[in-house]
C-alpha cells in the first residue's frame, strides 16, 4: 500500500488505519497488543483513538484504550516513531459527565483534554489531533436534521483554533482534524485558519458506508475543493455489512454473541440499530454474495476503492478480523458492481445517518 498525505499536512498515512475504540471493553489489553503488532507487522502505519474511548463509552473505561496504547508503546519503543497516531478531544458532555466538568468545550478544556491523552498514550507528541464532534449543535449520531433551537454553543470556532494552534507552537501536536462535522463546520474551521494564520485541518472523521453515504451529500465537493481528507469510520456499518446479522437479527437469542450492536443498548438506540439499516445492509450482503464476494469485501472494497477516501478505519476484536480486512484491500469491484450498489441506495437511501 502506497501512502497518502493528509491534506495538506506532513503527515502520509497507509489508506487503511487500525481503529482502536474495542481496546478496553471487547478486548483486552494482552489481544489489543497482538492486534498492533500484527497491523505493523503487516504496514499499516496509521492508528486512531480518543480520550472517550472505549465504547460504548462508560465512566470505568474512559481512557482506557489510549492507555493500553501508552503500554504497548512502553514495551515496544520503536513502535511510535514508525506510526502515525490520531487521538480526539471530546466535544460537549453528550450524557458524558465523567469527561470533563460542565457541558461544553472551551479552550481550556481542549487543551487539558489532549495533555491527558499524552500521559495515557505515554508519548510527547499526537500527530493527528481531531476535535471528535462539533462543539456547536449539529445532526449527528442519529440525529438527521439540524434545528436552531437546540443550540448551546459557547466556545466560537476561532478560539477552538486558538487552543490547537497553541498545542501545535507547545510541541504536543503537529496537525489537526475534525470529526462528525458538517460542510459548513469543515469550511469555516479553514476559512479561519486561513485568515488568522492558525492550523489549518487537514483531515474530517465521518462515518462512510453502504449505508450511511451522507459524506456523498457536499461534504464531498467541501473537502474535495479545499484539500481536506476523509477519514471513513464504520466502513462495515457496525457489523451490519458483515453479514453475521443477516438471519438472526441484531436481538434475540440467535444474534452472534458478543457483537457490539448486539450487546450494547445504547447503540442499538443509535442510527445503526434502526430496522431500516438492517434491511438495506441485507440487500448489500446479498448482491455482495451474488458476485461471488463477501459482504465484508463489498464493504470494505467500496471504501478502499473510492476517490472521497483517503484512509478508512477498520476496527477489530481479533488477529483473523484484521486479516481479513486487511486482504480485502486487493478486491476490485466492477463498474456494473458499483451501478448495481448506486441503484440499492437509489431505492433504500441512507437509512443509518
Amino acid at each position: 500500500m502506497k501512502t497518502i498525505q493528509l491534506g495538506q499536512s506532513g503527515l502520509h498515512v497507509t489508506p487503511i488505519c487500525l481503529g482502536t475504540m474495542t481496546f478496553g471493553e471487547q478486548v483486552g489489553e494482552s489481544d489489543a497488543h497482538a492486534i498492533l503488532d500484527r497491523s505493523l507487522a503487516r504496514g499499516v502505519n496509521f492508528i486512531d483513538t480518543a480520550e472517550m474511548y472505549a465504547v460504548p463509552a462508560r465512566a470505568p473505561t474512559f481512557g482506557a484504550t489510549e492507555t493500553i496504547i501508552g503500554r504497548w508503546f512502553a514495551k515496544n519503543p520503536g513502535a511510535r516513531q514508525k506510526l502515525v497516531l490520531a487521538s480526539k478531544v471530546a466535544g460537549p458532555s453528550r450524557g458524558m459527565p465523567w469527561i470533563r466538568e460542565g457541558k461544553g468545550m472551551t479552550a481550556a478544556d481542549i487543551v487539558a483534554s489532549c495533555e491527558g491523552s499524552l500521559r495515557r498514550l505515554q508519548t510527547d507528541v499526537i500527530d493527528l489531533y481531531q476535535i471528535h464532534w462539533p462543539e456547536r449543535h449539529v445532526p449527528a449520531f442519529g440525529t438527521k436534521y439540524y434545528d436552531p433551537a437546540k443550540e448551546t454553543a459557547q466556545t466560537p470556532i476561532h478560539e477552538q483554533l486558538q487552543a490547537l494552534a497553541g498545542l501545535v507552537k507547545a510541541g504536543k501536536v503537529r496537525h489537526v482534524g475534525l470529526s462528525n462535522e458538517t460542510p459548513y463546520g469543515v469550511h469555516e474551521f479553514v476559512r479561519l485558519a486561513e485568515a488568522h494564520g492558525l492550523p489549518r485541518v487537514a483531515t474530517v472523521q465521518n462515518p462512510y458506508c453502504l449505508i450511511n453515504r451522507s459524506y456523498d451529500n457536499a461534504l464531498d465537493e467541501t473537502c474535495h475543493r479545499l484539500n481536506v481528507s476523509l477519514l471513513a469510520y464504520s466502513p462495515l456499518g457496525f457489523g451490519l455489512l458483515t453479514g453475521k446479522y443477516d438471519a438472526s437479527g441484531i436481538e434475540g437469542p440467535s444474534a452472534p454473541r458478543g457483537a457490539r450492536i448486539a450487546s450494547y443498548e445504547s447503540v442499538r438506540r443509535q442510527r445503526w440499530g434502526r430496522p431500516e439499516a438492517l434491511d438495506a445492509a441485507r440487500r448489500y450482503n446479498q448482491l455482495a454474495r451474488e458476485h461471488g464476494l463477501t459482504p465484508t469485501q463489498l464493504a470494505l472494497a467500496f471504501c478502499y476503492g473510492n476517490w472521497r477516501v483517503a484512509s478508512t478505519i477498520i476496527g477489530v476484536t481479533s488477529l483473523a478480523q484484521l486479516d481479513e480486512d486487511l486482504a480485502a484491500w486487493d478486491t476490485a469491484l466492477s463498474p456494473e458492481l458499483l451501478a448495481a450498489i448506486d441503484q440499492i441506495r437509489w431505492q433504500v437511501g441512507d437509512p443509518a445517518i
